[in-house]
């Protein structure tokens, strides 16, 4: 097991009999919807609610059943991966592209675990790009005024050098800054941005860390 797989596994011990699941997006949540199918198999029963197109076809797959989010009053319990997370819970979030749907998922959620491999554990962030979701239109505007700022905007492409799109649509820029001096102000400036659907920064959101480490242990930390 790596150590992303053993936090995924680790994190679906917290799922109960009859609880709505917020099911997370990405490399780590992906060991725990493989988990929470087995558990659902032997006889579980819980509702998930996805974060994106790519959970939703994975969840379809190991038959966990599933519900809208707009069917949802409020989540018991949300799972999901972080690219960082800090020592006071903070965390960013968005490399898989995810981050509008991951928030107001995140939001409506009485409890949000994250899952982590060691190596997304940070004493500051920044040194991941910060994902931010921009509409197309007019997007050169945001990029500019994020290039005055210093945070070297980045259009995200596929690997294959095609333009990327969120399950919304929408395009992402992603930050190279370093260095994450004051989350919040950061966070603040980012959302009162013109054509800035939504960012990778997750401040008040986590209550729980789940990390795995390369070695098989597993630690669980609580906010």
């Amino acid at each position: 097991m790596n150590s992303k797989q053993i936090a995924g596994e680790k994190a679906c011990d917290f799922i109960q009999d009859g609880m709505i699941v917020g099911l997370g997006t990405g490399s780590t949540a992906y060991y725990m919807i493989q988990k929470l199918g087995d558990r659902v198999a032997e006889g579980l029963n819980v509702t998930g609610v996805v974060t994106s197109k790519a959970t939703e076809k994975l969840a379809v797959e190991r038959n966990i059943p599933l519900m809208e989010l707009n069917d949802v009053t409020e989540i018991d319990l949300t799972i999901d991966g972080a690219d960082e997370v800090d020592g006071e819970f903070r965390g960013v979030k968005g490399g898989g592209g995810a981050l509008l749907f991951e928030k107001l998922v995140a939001n409506v959620s009485k409890k949000s675990i994250w899952v982590v491999g060691e190596d997304k554990v940070v004493a500051t962030l920044g040194a991941f790009p910060l994902p931010v979701e921009v509409v197309p239109f007019g997007y050169k505007q945001v990029e500019r005024q994020l290039e005055a700022r210093g945070y070297k905007p980045k259009l995200r492409h596929h690997e294959d050098g095609s333009l990327y799109l969120t399950d919304s649509q929408n395009y992402i820029l992603d930050l190279h800054i370093g260095s994450i001096a004051n989350p919040e102000d950061l966070n603040n400036w980012l959302n009162n941005l013109p054509g800035v659907v939504e960012n990778g920064l997750f401040l008040n959101y986590a209550s729980t860390i789940v990390i795995g480490f390369s070695d098989g242990k597993v630690e669980v930390r609580d906010k």
